[in-house]
């Protein structure tokens, strides 16, 4: 998950517009008979034929070889590219650079999208196993791998019940989801309109396989970044009276800025500002200036606008206190990620299917995360549902390792879950529209 960094109007434009819901996303019925029941556990046994899921295991592990970053991903596209022709699955290219959607029905209203995103990290994979990554330096440590297999699973199971839709299922692969917000650029492209409701998936190594979860609402928090560059006057640590120490400057600005959630925050609104690294000079020379920042998170977008402004403000008065001057900038390159919001109508569609396809008490509800999500972006436009998705072997749970670690793994046998959960979210959602009209 990346959850990095617009500028103000950009994000405003983003967070703030609003968006009426179309009515297929409105006026879903949840009460999902006895169709959608049959519907779910074919699709589950389909997935689970041995031969579908030795394609599952031999997919994911083609690209968990070979992973690429943020924008890179060319040979993931063109691998994903290369399996929907080979289904007679039509699709737009290039989105956002690399990104693909494919379009499976007969082009009709309405269009529920389903979405994988297909980037890796920059991180030295240290397990040691037949199909470790053979790129030095890159992994696909976030599980963005098993995300693109279950979408393409799904759209195996899709397209052999392409005739019975009732509308059209988008398959959305969307690049550089870690900190370089691929998802604004597909919507920016226009790749997405048209879209009543998308579901999504990820991968969670601290749930068992078997198992889902997910709530209404806010489920990740919004985040951003900040640099800043503390300037002040150099000289001999013999003779501070003579300089203008930046470390002193930083180091009351650091805790000034934890007064911003303590005292400043309403106990009940979830945020949080972290300051992650502080850059200087070791030695007995006060430097000239110093580098720190960090990240802040929030659910709302009044949460970034007061988070943004305080810290600004923070800094260069502390900077002013200690005779130094702050350059602060929020890293408006990399676009700030809006809170993912499931729809409440959406996510108690999802939730149904869940428990059809795993039993209720395999269907957790999760608490929100302050971790952050380009997905966010897409609740902001549509009504949208994003589960997480149980990856744990229960026999080697004492070791887990979680997202961004080095030694990731996961249970393959998530696989032909994940890729039946989607068909039959996506395809129950147009059954129960045609039935609602």
């Amino acid at each position: 998950m990346g959850w990095f960094c617009i500028n103000l109007t950009l994000i405003l434009a983003l967070l703030s517009t609003s968006f009426p819901y179309n009515s297929w996303a409105v006026d879903v019925d949840t009460n999902l008979g006895s169709e959608t029941e049959l519907l779910t556990r074919e699709l589950m046994e389909s997935a689970r034929q041995p031969e579908f899921l030795d394609w599952l295991r031999r997919t994911r592990r083609r690209i968990h070889e070979y992973p690429e970053l943020s924008f890179q991903e060319y040979q993931t596209s063109q691998f994903i590219r290369n399996e929907l022709d080979s289904l007679g699955i039509k699709y737009l290219w290039p989105v956002a650079k690399t990104g693909v959607v494919g379009t499976i029905g007969s082009g009709a209203q309405p269009w529920f999208g389903l979405r994988a995103d297909m980037d890796a990290l920059p991180i030295q994979e240290l397990v040691d196993w037949e199909c470790k990554s053979k790129i030095d330096g890159k992994m696909h440590a976030c599980g963005h791998d098993a995300h693109v297999t279950m979408l393409l699973g799904a759209a195996r199971l899709i397209q052999n019940r392409r005739d019975k839709l009732k509308g059209t299922i988008k398959l959305v692969f969307q690049p550089a989801e870690e900190g370089y917000a691929g998802a604004s650029y597909m919507l920016e492209e226009g790749a997405l309109d048209g879209f009543q409701a998308m579901f999504g998936l990820h991968v969670w190594p601290f749930m068992p396989v078997g198992t889902i979860g997910s709530k209404p609402g806010p489920i990740m928090a919004g985040s951003s970044r900040f640099t800043v560059i503390m300037q002040g006057k150099e000289g001999h640590a013999a003779t501070p009276h003579n300089t203008r120490d930046p470390i002193l400057a930083v180091s009351m600005a650091v805790l000034a800025l934890q007064q911003l959630v303590s005292r400043e925050t309403d106990p009940l609104e979830p945020r949080v500002l972290t300051v992650a690294f502080v850059d200087g000079q070791a030695g007995n020379v006060i430097p000239e200036s110093v580098r720190f920042g960090g990240t802040f998170r929030f659910m709302t977008l009044e949460g970034y606008s007061y988070l943004k402004q305080r810290i600004k403000e923070i800094i260069e008065t502390q900077a002013g206190v200690h005779h130094c001057s702050a350059t602060v900038s929020f890293m408006e390159e990399m676009r700030p990620y809006p809170p993912t919001i499931n729809d409440p109508k959406i996510y108690d569609h999802s939730k149904r299917v869940g428990e059809i396809l795993l039993g209720n008490n395999n269907v957790q509800h999760s608490p929100a995360l302050m971790a952050a999500e380009d997905f966010g972006f897409y609740s902001q436009r549509m009504a949208t549902a994003f589960f997480f998705i149980g990856t744990q072997n229960k026999t080697t749970s004492s070791s887990v390792k979680g997202l961004h670690s080095p030694y990731f793994t996961i249970d393959e046998e998530v696989l032909p879950i994940g890729a039946a959960l989607h068909a039959a979210v996506a395809i129950s959602y147009l059954d129960t529209h045609f039935k609602s009209e």
